[in-house]
């Protein structure tokens, strides 16, 4: 993906199992937790390029929050503060060629940033 695509959307829910039955039941969504992914099962669109993740909500993930690709979350992030958004969570390793960090905008509008290729092994 290029630098500025939206690469995913995560959901904060309070029961994986649930609504991993919900959003399949409602959109036809394909959800699976890959391996090394156990408690972040992932969901596919049926036009099989939108998707993200179900995440366990926690008091500072309350509400559905997307992912943009960047070239450099350092740069980015600069970027971003020079612009006057706030870090909420610097750089973060996902895997060993992946990383995210989310910023709240100006407006208070809190969108994630990733970085990286994150291979999954096959379920």
């Amino acid at each position: 993906m290029a630098h500025g695509d939206i690469t995913h959307i995560d959901i904060p829910v309070s029961d994986l199992d649930a609504a991993q039955v919900f959003y399949s039941k409602l959109f036809g969504w394909q959800i699976a937790a890959p391996p090394g992914f156990e408690d972040y099962p992932m969901w596919q669109a049926p036009n099989k390029i939108s998707g993200g993740g179900l995440a366990p909500r926690s008091d500072d993930f309350t509400q559905p929050r997307s992912y943009v690709e960047v070239d450099s979350i350092e740069d980015t992030l600069a970027i971003a503060v020079e612009a006057g958004a706030g870090v909420l969570q610097g750089k973060q390793e996902i895997t060993p060629t992946s990383w995210w960090a989310t910023i709240v905008d100006p407006d208070g509008n809190v969108i994630s940033l990733y970085e990286g290729v994150t291979e999954v092994p096959e379920a």
